[in-house]
């Protein structure tokens, strides 16, 4: 399955940018999806999950508040609107999709994701 994510940019400080992961050809129902980033010299680190039915979500502390995860089943989207972005964003975000719960998957390493897509880059500047 290839995961396909797409709308990084480059934005100042508070903006704002949305991620579309598509999953061309098939429909990942019962998947919660996800999205992790990883920042220049470091590891991936999690950003946010949601549930395969589309209810429950996690994020991580760094983005709360900020950022929202969502999910279009009709057109196999999922979203990640950013807003209010800081400098510390910037990273490239990958797509994720793991057979467990939105709160299972903010615990697990990137690597234990059963599907990883391409990534795409956000720089936020000050």
């Amino acid at each position: 399955v290839q995961l396909q994510a797409s709308g990084g940019g480059a934005v100042q400080t508070g903006g704002s940018l949305r991620l579309s992961c598509t999953t061309p050809g098939r429909t990942l129902t019962t998947y919660s999806m996800g999205w992790f980033r990883q920042a220049p010299g470091k590891e991936h680190s999690f950003v946010a999950a949601l549930a395969w039915n589309g209810v429950g979500s996690v994020y991580a502390d760094s983005v709360k508040g900020r950022f929202t995860i969502s999910r279009d089943s009709a057109t196999n989207t999922v979203y990640l609107e950013m807003n209010s972005l800081k400098p510390e964003d910037t990273a490239v975000y990958h797509c994720v999709a793991r057979r467990t719960s939105a709160q299972t998957m903010a615990r697990l390493s990137y690597y234990a994701m059963h599907y990883r897509g391409n990534g795409t880059q956000v720089t936020v500047s000050s």
